[in-house]
């Protein structure tokens, strides 16, 4: 049986839209994913939508959830013994980053000199993988729109990952959603900041919006209806459209008018932008932190 760990979560939802022309259509050599949480199911989930065939993925996780069980009818590994595996061509860890420690060594003797180690564990660091796992190591950082192919990930490559490992962590990050490639590690800790802990700032906007709504005098549930609406809704016109968000914002907000009024508080000088500032401040160092 596969290591003992905490994977990253429970939960995964729909699979993204199939791509036909994905690269993950030609994987012959074999796939393991350590964690199939919330984001190493949604991973795993979008892998097999753009084509990869089930046997070439082996996970290992003590605690599937009931949708990864589902995946051994066709024909996903799941906890196959380490002697039965050997080396693998290209290793995801998306296990909690307290527990990687206590799961390297299993995980190490999948790793060979020329295996892809993927790492999408927060405050990770490179050094730290290749001390551990071992292998040619990219580290990345997504964030839970993944679970409906929504998701952005930063990617940085160790000196070791050849152009062939690059584009093959490329195709498997693609199946979630967008991805970035740096050269600079020291960037991922306002990587994480920015885009790994950013929407829970946007959900946070949603819970607070709606909250200003109750105080304005709308029943609850209208409020929170609202609320949710007009989130999802901007965010998916922003995304839709080629347009700064500035230049969204301007079009939404009439001189004098009830927009107007409320952006002079948000944007005052104690507004949004010091707060917002001050939060990626923190988090970035709190990235830094738990990388040491």
């Amino acid at each position: 049986m596969g290591p003992c760990f905490r994977r990253d979560d429970t939960e995964f939802a729909e699979p993204p839209v199939s791509t036909t022309n994905s690269p993950l259509k030609d994987v012959t050599g074999t796939i393991a994913l350590a964690g199939a949480g919330k984001m190493g199911g949604a991973m795993l989930t979008g892998w097999l939508a753009q084509g990869l065939s089930p046997p070439h993925v082996a996970v290992i996780d003590p605690h599937l959830s009931p949708e990864i069980s589902a995946l051994a009818a066709r024909g996903v590994r799941l906890n196959p013994q380490a002697t039965e595996l050997g080396t693998v061509d290209t290793l995801v860890v998306a296990v909690k980053p307290q527990s990687f420690r206590d799961a390297g060594a299993a995980l190490k003797a999948l790793v060979g000199p020329s295996t892809l180690v993927v790492s999408i564990m927060a405050g990770t660091t490179i050094s730290a993988l290749e001390e551990v796992v071992g292998g040619a190591v990219v580290r990345a950082m997504p964030n839970t729109p993944a679970a409906i192919g929504r998701g952005i990930t930063v990617a940085v490559p160790s000196k070791r990952v050849t152009a062939a490992q690059r584009a093959m962590t490329d195709a498997l990050l693609k199946a979630t959603g967008l991805v970035e490639w740096v050269d600079d590690e020291s960037l991922m800790d306002a990587v994480t900041a920015v885009s790994g802990s950013g929407p829970a700032y946007v959900f946070l906007l949603a819970e607070e919006l709606a909250r200003a709504g109750v105080a304005a005098g709308l029943p609850e549930h209208l409020a929170t209806t609202l609320a949710r609406a007009t989130v999802a809704g901007s965010g998916e016109l922003l995304h839709r459209s080629d347009l700064a968000s500035a230049t969204l914002r301007q079009n939404v907000t009439s001189p004098g008018g009830t927009t107007a009024a409320a952006l002079e508080v948000l944007m005052a000088n104690d507004g949004m932008q010091p707060l917002m500032t001050r939060a990626i401040a923190a988090a970035t160092r709190r990235s830094k932190e738990l990388a040491k």
